[in-house]
């Protein structure tokens, strides 16, 4: 899909898996700093067939004229580095600007992986949502190989991020701890988690935490709380009524302004 912001540049290549939180983080930036890019949608595993040729295992990818970004910090970095300047993810207020990284390290380290882990826990072995979820906007070559891959990859997601009873339940504390902490920052009525302004401390935070709170607005159509799980259901509920999933919600009704 083509991403034109009435620029004369080239457009970026966003390779994405469109579900990920991570590449919703990337695409919010872009949507932020209004520089044309095309997304390149995959399934797993064929996002792998994208992201080798240029240097990636995971997405997302950004690719310029010059570069590819294989990490979406980097790629908020680069974006920030072009951007107009009334459009930068990052104050120029050095304290600031290290308070913001500081805040985005967390929610990439700790909160992404304990929405990931906790949200599979719960959908993993739902056959017909994953095929919703993972062919979503895909090639539809990869969208008709679904049968045959999931299994394997279901197993793969199960092995590979250590999803069980355990690490969900980890995974979960982990979300509210988070949520705890940025309902502390918001509780002095602050607009924004840093300065006065928008930041990837925003966009990295509520891209992070969208699974946890399912934005109406998201771009990759999010389900009703109906077709999930009760418990789940219950707790997406909760992190709603939080000061920090409110926060999230606000933000993704002004995703696109």
């Amino acid at each position: 899909m083509i991403h034109s912001f009435n620029s004369q540049e080239k457009p970026l290549r966003l390779i994405t898996i469109p579900i990920s939180h991570y590449c919703e983080k990337a695409r919010w930036a872009l949507t932020k700093v209004k520089l044309p890019y095309v997304e390149e949608p995959h399934m797993p595993p064929f996002h792998r067939l994208a992201t080798g040729r240029v240097g990636g295992k995971l997405t997302p990818v950004l690719i310029s004229e010059t570069s590819a970004f294989t990490d979406s910090t980097d790629i908020l970095r680069y974006l920030n580095e072009i951007a107009p300047d009334n459009a930068k993810l990052y104050p120029i207020n050095p304290e600031l600007r290290q308070q913001v990284e500081k805040l985005e390290d967390l929610f990439d380290d700790q909160l992404g992986s304990a929405t990931r882990h906790w949200g599979y826990f719960y959908v993993i072995d739902d056959y017909k949502f994953m095929q919703r979820r993972w062919c979503q906007s895909v090639p539809f070559i990869e969208g008709a190989l679904f049968p045959v891959v999931f299994p394997w990859m279901r197993s793969v997601v199960r092995r590979g991020f250590n999803i069980t009873p355990e690490s969900a339940a980890q995974a979960y504390e982990q979300i509210k701890s988070i949520f705890d902490q940025v309902s502390e920052l918001l509780s002095d009525g602050r607009t924004y988690l840093v300065g006065d302004s928008f930041s990837a401390a925003d966009i990295t935070f509520a891209a992070l935490a969208a699974p946890a709170v399912l934005p109406p607005e998201h771009p990759m159509k999010p389900v009703s709380l109906q077709e999930l799980p009760p418990k789940m259901a219950s707790e997406i509920s909760a992190f709603r009524e939080t000061p920090a999933g409110a926060y999230v919600l606000r933000l993704y009704r002004h995703r696109h302004n």
